[in-house]
């Protein structure tokens, strides 16, 4: 079976985020200042061979914590749907 992974990875709230306060600051400059607390992070979408949804999961977990998130900066989310 194949499956669609949607990953997002972010930074954790308990740190600053550079990217965020740099966007923030260009929002406020081009007039608009009510936007608050903006944090970048990253989607990814990865397709995947599974003989079932547990499997994907447990894959796609492993590539997070190995790969695609750093566990000391960035938390990470995922949803997997089947193709």
């Amino acid at each position: 079976m194949k499956f669609t992974a949607e990953i997002d990875v972010m930074p954790l709230k308990a740190l600053l985020d550079p990217q965020g306060k740099a966007v923030k600051h260009g929002l406020k400059n081009i007039g608009l200042s009510t936007i608050e607390n903006v944090r970048i992070g990253k989607h990814i979408t990865i397709e995947i061979e599974a003989s079932n949804r547990e499997e994907a999961q447990v894959k796609i977990e492993e590539a997070c914590k190995k790969l695609l998130s750093n566990p000391v900066m960035e938390s990470y989310h995922f949803s997997i749907s089947e193709n």
